[in-house]
């Protein structure tokens, strides 16, 4: 046998084993590091978040002007509109489960049944989505029918999603663009007249959706908002960390000391029904430090109004009107 030919053999074989302890020693120390650590990271490790301080452009429902309402496709729209943060409501099921949606049942403007059927709008509450599982609400279709009320809206086959499948989609979304990751404020969908028939007691729904929130990792990026105190008074108690936004709605007569008195601690965001805001308000806030973020602006001509009294951030249908 060929010496020279036996020596290229013993380097190769030499250059071979090297290589192999190589990738046999990476092998070892990504498997012994926490997948699921890893898997769950805070989007503030990858990107920074916005500026808090910068004017926030709040989708609303995602983007309902444009996209189906509260779905994935219309997260993934907004965000390729440039919006700082996806507004969003949720609701509890039968087992457990946080998922999208405005009403706590499938509302008849956006929903077509499992046979194919519309509803009447005197049928949606027997629809509740707090008797159904999960799998249960897979069936209706919160995409296909046409809005009444917004006709610039895509149509497309969707579903409500779980928050936790938002918010993977968000984050998978966000690491093909090369911007800072969105906020999430979402409302709870909570009334006292509702306990135990449309959704669980204020406190078993903070768990639920704080269970979520904090498995995702994502509590620096979230904002819960609600027009029912008493689950902004809960999160406080149990999770102070965690931004809070009160909702007031446009008949609202009590005043700002009003407010604050009943909460009994001070919010991150004041945000009313947008015919509330004036110079006047939005200073008394601004002098306690707390954000003024009205809802739901469509109007160009009245979001640069209300940017010009100073408001902090503008929730809207219609994200592109930012642009």
């Amino acid at each position: 046998m060929d010496r020279r030919n036996n020596g290229e053999k013993k380097t190769k074989s030499v250059s071979f084993m090297k290589n192999y302890l190589l990738v046999s020693l990476l092998v070892f120390i990504f498997s012994c590091s926490n997948p699921k650590k890893m898997q769950n990271a805070s989007p503030g490790n990858a990107t920074e978040a916005y500026v808090q301080g910068e004017f926030d452009k709040q989708g609303h429902r995602g983007c309902r002007g444009l996209m189906p309402e509260n779905t994935v496709p219309a997260m993934l729209h907004a965000i390729g509109l440039g919006v700082t943060t996806l507004e969003m409501d949720v609701v509890i099921t039968k087992d457990k489960k946080v998922i999208l949606s405005h009403e706590p049942w499938f509302g008849e403007e956006i929903t077509t049944r499992p046979d194919g059927s519309y509803m009447g709008p005197r049928e949606e509450r027997k629809f509740n989505i707090y008797w159904m599982t999960y799998e249960e609400t897979k069936a209706f279709d919160v995409g296909m029918k046409p809005h009444p009320r917004f006709p610039q809206q895509q149509k497309m086959k969707a579903t409500k999603p779980l928050l936790a499948d938002v918010i993977d989609s968000v984050k998978k979304d966000m690491m093909t663009r090369r911007r800072p990751f969105p906020f999430y404020n979402i409302e709870t969908k909570t009334n006292p007249g509702g306990d135990g028939v449309f959704h669980p007691k204020p406190e078993e729904f903070v768990e639920l959706l704080m269970a979520v929130i904090k498995e995702k990792q994502i509590e620096d990026f979230v904002i819960i908002q609600s027009f029912d105190f008493r689950t902004l008074k809960y999160l406080h108690e149990k999770y102070p960390v965690i931004k809070t936004a009160v909702l007031v709605e446009a008949t609202d007569k009590r005043s700002a000391d009003d407010i604050s008195k009943e909460l009994g601690f001070k919010p991150t965001i004041y945000s009313p029904a947008y015919q509330l805001v004036n110079v006047d308000l939005i200073k008394k806030y601004h002098d306690q430090n707390i954000k003024v973020i009205p809802w739901t602006v469509n109007d160009k001509a009245k979001i640069e109004e209300l940017k010009k009294m100073g408001v902090d951030g503008i929730i809207t249908d219609y994200p592109d009107l930012f642009n």
